[in-house]
């Protein structure tokens, strides 16, 4: 192919490209190579021009305003350069029409300061600005750690499900091992020998039950008028009113008093025990016990597990009753039934055994709970975020096995015909 036949070609393809060429304002000239890039107002572009000065020196010039909302060039044309000619051993800088800069002209430089350190190239910024300097001096003053940057890492869908079981097992572990622990300080509780302060237990009674009661009157009555006007809508249709007062008394006594109370404990009490065992880890309150020769399990879990399964209990029953005053208010407000009628039908439905069902219910929901809470706490890492994360995963399990043990004590009750 002759030297003519591939200056034709060239030609015809840069004149196929000049448009594209025109717009991202590239100008290549000799040794010369210079970007320039209109900010957002088309005043002080950003600019930067390449300059050979000789055969190993590169000088990089610098010119309009390199702030923040400017349009910057892009630091890959002096990777660029310094790729096609190895004879380069020398970069160096001009910046006798730069305006304006911040932040992003000392990104580019440090763009520009690893392309020098790649390639075992001099770097001389005597010919910048005096602050830009001192600032760059700043940023190598200290190398970065190794292992500091996280490089992202792509494994296999294999891996990956592996990886997730191995961490499943942990975790299983983990939480059979603090079961254990919780055990042994039960039987030390029982034999009068567990290490705690009965005024701590005395304040967690307190925070588990009657600082609740707001909360468990509210949720446990709107239950109830729930439960009311779903029944009402059906059995007003056949003119059985009177039977909201067995749905509501029923509903709330087997199943909706305790699994409401538990989900409301499990996101107050559940949360507040995960956050407060968190903190005391951050604070590393949990090794002075240790260091102290205090159990934490004896001191700090111990009275927060009795509390919440003293409580549970009592707050059911009372959602029970509050339950079915909010039934009460339906029925008579609404469906035209008149307030003996209403106590004389509840009574008649319900009977010793179904409080019963809804009390041992609670008492199984407690236990998850306080464990929950605890356990995620105990767990928990040393920062403020691990604190958070530690309140929600307790939130997220207490409600799961809420959920799951309400199912299986249900099958269980159908089962033995309770």
């Amino acid at each position: 192919m002759s030297i003519s036949t591939v200056r034709t070609a060239v030609r015809r393809w840069f004149n196929g490209n000049r448009g594209r060429f025109f717009c991202a304002g590239i100008v290549l000239h000799g040794k010369k190579a210079s970007m320039d890039i209109d900010s957002s107002n088309g005043q002080n572009p950003s600019r930067i021009e390449l300059v050979r000065q000789s055969d190993e020196s590169l000088v990089i010039s610098l010119s309009g305003n390199w702030v923040t909302g400017n349009e910057i060039p892009n630091a890959a044309l002096v990777k660029t350069e310094l790729d096609a000619d190895p004879g380069i051993r020398h970069v160096e800088f001009e910046v006798g029409k730069l305006f304006r800069w911040d932040s992003v002209l000392l990104t580019f430089l440090i763009r520009v300061h690893h392309f020098c350190e790649a390639g075992h190239i001099d770097w001389c910024p005597d010919g910048l600005p005096e602050g830009v300097v001192k600032l760059l001096n700043l940023v190598f003053a200290v190398p970065e750690a190794k292992g500091v940057s996280k490089d992202v890492i792509h494994h296999s869908w294999f891996y990956r499900i592996g990886h997730s079981l191995i961490e499943k097992r942990k975790s299983a572990e983990r939480q059979l091992e603090f079961l254990g622990e919780l055990c042994f300080s039960l039987m030390r509780f029982f034999r009068g020998k567990a290490q705690y302060r009965r005024i701590d237990m005395w304040l967690m009674i307190e925070d588990c039950g009657p600082s609740a009661l707001p909360i468990v009157t509210l949720i446990s009555v709107l239950v109830g008028l729930i439960l009311a006007f779903v029944g009402a809508v059906q059995l007003s249709m056949f003119g059985a009113q009177i039977y909201i007062a067995n749905l509501v008394g029923l509903g709330m006594a087997r199943e909706m008093g305790a699994l409401m109370t538990a989900v409301i404990m499990a996101g107050r009490t559940g949360a507040a025990f995960a956050a407060q065992l968190g903190t005391m880890k951050v604070n590393e309150e949990i090794d002075a016990l240790k260091t102290m020769g205090l159990s934490p399990m004896d001191f700090l879990v111990l009275p927060r597990v009795i509390a919440l399964v003293l409580m549970m209990p009592l707050l059911c029953l009372y959602a029970d009753c509050m339950g079915i005053l909010g039934g009460m208010v339906v029925g008579v407000g609404m469906m035209d039934l008149s307030l003996v009628e209403y106590y004389t039908q509840t009574k008649a439905a319900l009977a010793l055994r179904d409080f019963n069902v809804g009390l041992f219910k609670s008492m199984v929901f407690g236990v998850l709970v306080a464990i929950a809470g605890c356990m995620r706490g105990m767990e928990s890492g040393r920062s403020s975020s691990a604190v958070g994360d530690a309140a929600t995963n307790a939130v997220v399990t207490g409600i799961v096995w809420i959920i799951i043990s309400d199912s299986i004590l249900t099958i269980i009750y159908n089962a033995i015909g309770v």
